[in-house]
């Protein structure tokens, strides 16, 4: 071998980026890192930012891949991942591979590997907690729509039973973060507390379980391991509704829990009061601790989750792309991590860039479009995200600046998306006069003539609710 192995390496990468996109090779090999060449042995291991890009790589692009190192290394070449992540985000640092590559994931005991009605109070020691230990702190990133609800988590987190936040109800919109939650609460509290037992359950299986048990005339041992646990953690609560037999035994091992100090963390979509065939002795406990909302992300938190979400997995979209998707798919966190999926896919599939174009293209189709007529109130909403202010802030006589290009810019679009006289629109918007809508929407167009990343602003926004035209 006449050249060093770093530089067949890069000879290598050379040749892959003649045959990919240029958006394809930034994001799946230009991030790859030459580590170490065993030349007894024919091995070539690189480093690569994250176990999603190993699995593109192995998926998509494994032809390419031996191509270029039987051209460069010669026949017999294997090829090994060695998967290096930022600590910091709350990943680890492991090697992986495929056929050619050991494989030494980490032993992680999760929810799939253990049957999910099994239960055993008498090896405390051995309790899967059914935590996912993805869904925890490091990734749950904060915004103004989960802070509170996420500081309380942490803390509970850290003192677990403490009289203040004990039972924590936990209620919002699907999409809005209830399972990561009360996941990373468990998954730091077992950090912490490891002799602790902690227990994810969802309102389904736990149902589920108390069925098996009246049906094999073991309830008594079922109520038993229920009250052996430390820190009880139950999502979808609201799928109880009616289930007279299930919440009469569920309040038994709620009353036991809380009596002896043990933390209660539950889940639902709707807050305790609104719970349809809950009794009055449940629902009062159910509120006689802390009670927080989450919301659904707003468009900064929307970006910053794409942001961490790019970042952790070695992706690299263009800021346009990313504040397009977290202003049109932005109903749910579920709903922007299938998009940033799909836009992957279509890249590859497809041999194209990640831009504009495609992020368009891939959003109408993965996101529910919405026919009815854009309203004032979908405008302002839109705007007053856009330029982190809230409607009254708009409304308001306050001279703020931010307040008043906001105030401007809906005044603009409802005079341009909408069929309502500059009189109505002025009475919409704070009970102001026509002549002031006319002022804004002149000093809106003299801007966009002069300002060019004025326009871009002005563009950024249209594309929030293009999907409602």
């Amino acid at each position: 071998m006449d050249k060093a192995p770093r530089l067949l390496w890069n000879d290598c990468l050379s040749l892959i980026r003649d045959n990919v996109s240029e958006q394809q090779y930034k994001t799946w090999f230009e991030p790859i890192v030459f580590d170490s060449y065993d030349e007894d042995n024919r091995t070539l291991v690189v480093q690569i930012p994250s176990r999603y890009v190993y699995e593109v790589l192995e998926q998509y692009y494994v032809e390419l891949l031996s191509k270029v190192l039987h051209r460069c290394f010669g026949t017999n070449i294997a090829l090994k991942y060695r998967v290096v992540v930022d600590k910091a985000h709350g990943l680890t640092v492991d090697e992986e591979g495929s056929e050619s590559v050991a494989i030494d994931k980490p032993k992680v005991s999760t929810r799939a590997n253990q049957s999910p009605t099994t239960l055993d109070a008498a090896t405390p020691q051995d309790l899967n907690p059914q935590l996912d230990p993805h869904k925890n702190f490091q990734r749950y990133i904060e915004g103004d729509s989960n802070k509170l609800p996420r500081t309380i988590g942490l803390s509970i987190a850290e003192h677990p039973g403490r009289t203040t936040f004990n039972p924590f109800f936990i209620y919002g919109p699907s999409g809005s973060g209830k399972t990561h939650l009360i996941n990373a609460i468990g998954v730091r509290c077992k950090e912490i507390y490891p002799q602790k037992r902690v227990l994810y359950v969802s309102a389904r299986l736990f149902q589920v379980q108390y069925t098996d048990a009246v049906r094999q005339n073991t309830v008594n041992d079922f109520i038993h391991f229920y009250q052996t646990i430390d820190v009880l953690i139950v999502d979808d609560i609201q799928e109880w509704a009616a289930a007279t037999k299930t919440l009469d035994t569920f309040f038994h091992v709620f009353d036991h829990l809380f009596r002896c100090g043990k933390q209660i963390i539950l889940a639902a979509d709707r807050p305790p009061v609104d719970l349809v065939g809950v009794k009055d002795r449940l629902l009062t406990r159910f509120s006689c601790g802390m009670i927080a909302e989450l919301h659904k992300p707003n468009v900064q938190l929307c970006i910053d989750i794409l942001n961490t979400k790019c970042r952790r997995d070695g992706l690299k979209f263009p800021a346009d792309v990313i504040q397009f998707i977290a202003e049109t798919a932005n109903s749910s966190v579920r709903e922007l991590e299938g998009v940033v999926n799909s836009l992957m896919a279509y890249s590859i599939v497809y041999n194209s860039d990640i831009d504009m174009r495609l992020a368009e293209r891939v959003i109408k189709r993965a996101v529910k479009v919405d026919n009815r007529p854009l309203t004032i109130d979908d405008i302002i909403e839109k705007v007053c995200a856009h330029y982190n202010v809230t409607q009254p802030n708009v409304m308001s006589r306050s001279r703020k600046r931010e307040f008043v290009i906001a105030r401007q810019l809906s005044m603009y679009f409802a005079q341009k998306y909408t069929k309502m006289p500059a009189s109505r629109i002025g009475q919409l918007v704070g009970g102001r006069d026509h002549s002031t809508v006319i002022h804004s929407c002149n000093t809106i167009d003299q801007r966009m003539k002069v300002d060019k990343a004025f326009v871009e602003e002005v563009t950024s926004i249209e594309n929030s609710f293009k999907l409602k035209q």
